[in-house]
């Protein structure tokens, strides 16, 4: 991975899951890597939805979700210097912001609602969730 091509953003905006895509013989190579990039989403919060999306691929992973992964590795090359950064702005405003997709998404039709908290500048909590829509239930 390491002269990949770097890319611009972390998940394709076109993704569609194929169900009939070959399984990968063994899990562990790609639990690992998922396992490191939930851990590096602490301070990359742009990656935390690319990587809930192959996190939730877990006990069957196929071709198709591994690309997912590798394709999740060739944006953080490119994005070496991103992260997280607190720094002093002068005041301790709060400000928060939230946003909703509701049933988004035509893979599970599911909703995905999020938000993201700054103190004095600094973003300090951010969530992002996705909740089942039921029938019988207005989503």
């Amino acid at each position: 991975m390491l002269h990949m091509k770097p890319i611009a953003n972390p998940l394709d905006s076109k993704l569609t899951l194929d169900s009939s895509n070959e399984s990968l013989v063994s899990c562990t190579y790609y639990q690992q890597i998922v396992g490191k990039l939930i851990y590096l989403t602490i301070t990359r919060p742009d990656i935390t939805f690319a990587v809930s999306l192959v996190s939730g691929y877990m006990h069957a992973p196929t071709i198709q979700h591994l690309g997912m992964v590798k394709h999740i590795l060739r944006y953080l090359k490119g994005t070496i210097g991103h992260g997280i950064v607190m720094t002093c702005n002068g005041h301790n405003n709060i400000m928060g912001y939230g946003d909703s997709d509701w049933a988004g998404k035509s893979l599970d039709h599911r909703s995905t609602t999020g938000y993201c908290m700054f103190v004095g500048g600094n973003l300090v909590s951010w969530k992002s969730k996705k909740t089942i829509c039921r029938r019988s239930v207005k989503c």
